[in-house]
Order: C-alpha cells, then structure tokens, then sequence
C-alpha cells in the first residue's frame, strides 16, 4: 500500500470512529462504576469506541482518538498541532508520552478481566523524530508484551502513514484488584 493509500485509510477509519463514538452518544467524561462493573477491559475499550462509554477527556486536549483496539492491542491516532509547541517552536515531548502512554495502557487495558485494573508503574520514551503541525496524523500502536497477575509490560511505537517511526516506549503497569481502591 502506499503512503497516499495508507493516509486515505487512516483518516477514513479515524472518522468512521469518531461518528460512531458520536452516534451512539459517545462523549468526554468519566464513566460511572455501574457502566463498567462486570466487563472485561476489553470490552470496556470496545464500548467506548462503540460510543456506550464517554473516552478520555485528554484525547480533545491533545487531538487524538482511540480507533482499534484487539486482545493485547491498542490503536490511537493523533494530529500534532500548534497547540502543542514547547518554547523552541517543536512539538512537545509530553505530546508524544501521552499518545504512546494510551496506547501502552489501553493495550494492558484489553487483557484485564473484569473486576481487575491497572497503573503505569514506569514509562521509557524514545522520540527519534521531530513531528509538526505539518506533519500529519501519527499512529501509536501499542502491542501486550507479557500481562501477569502482578505486572504487565507492553511496548508502542508511533508511526506516519509513510511507516517512518517517530517515537517508541515501553511500560511496566502494576495490575491489581479493582476492589482494593475502595
């Protein structure tokens, strides 16, 4: 596929989801115990972008958006924008960190079963390439590398439609029993 071809794809995808989340009443917010009690988190991500469950309010803040998620997978897509400048005129590293950050998480996300959660317990990032405003949507594909009764690991990369990768990080999440919050 080219990268033209590719790009066409990803911007297709990233508004078919974002209509769904939207038709089926899919807004920002924090979703109420009740709504998630009982489900998987894979099936949490699934209802979100089904739009049954409100999505992060950080995805308007920095212009990204869930588009895919599988067991052991998690897909967001983003748009760098001025917005997100540090002071010497690039985008900022946090930019990077929280797109790749959701799609590690979100990734452990899909393979906790249902009453069991989880926190970032280290984030290691690696930007390899400067992205702009100009640059375009980026993917931050993030892949289970090992998800245990204790830890979970996983590693994300963001990618342009041309493959070229921009970024890369690994997460170490700490997994626990929802009901010890309490």
């Amino acid at each position: 596929m080219t990268t033209q071809e590719t790009l066409i794809q990803w911007l297709e995808q990233s508004t078919a989801v974002r209509a769904r989340m939207l038709a089926g009443g899919g807004k920002p917010g924090l979703a109420r115990p009740e709504q998630v009690a009982g489900k998987t988190g894979l099936e949490i991500m699934q209802a979100m972008l089904a739009g049954e469950l409100p999505y992060p309010l950080i995805a308007e803040t920095l212009d990204f958006s869930l588009v895919e998620v599988a067991p052991g997978k998690a897909v967001f897509q983003g748009t760098p924008q001025l917005q997100h400048y540090n002071p010497m005129g690039s985008v900022h590293g946090g930019w990077y960190a929280t797109l790749l950050d959701s799609a590690l998480g979100c990734a452990v996300h899909t393979m906790m079963p249902a009453g069991r959660g989880y926190t970032t317990a280290e984030l290691g990032v690696n930007i390899v390439r400067a992205a702009t405003h100009k640059t375009g949507p980026l993917r931050a594909i993030g892949n289970i590398i090992h998800c245990g009764r204790q830890l979970a690991t996983a590693e994300a990369r963001i990618v342009g439609p041309d493959g070229k990768l921009y970024a890369h990080a690994t997460t170490t999440c700490l997994v626990f029993e929802m009901t010890n919050l309490g």
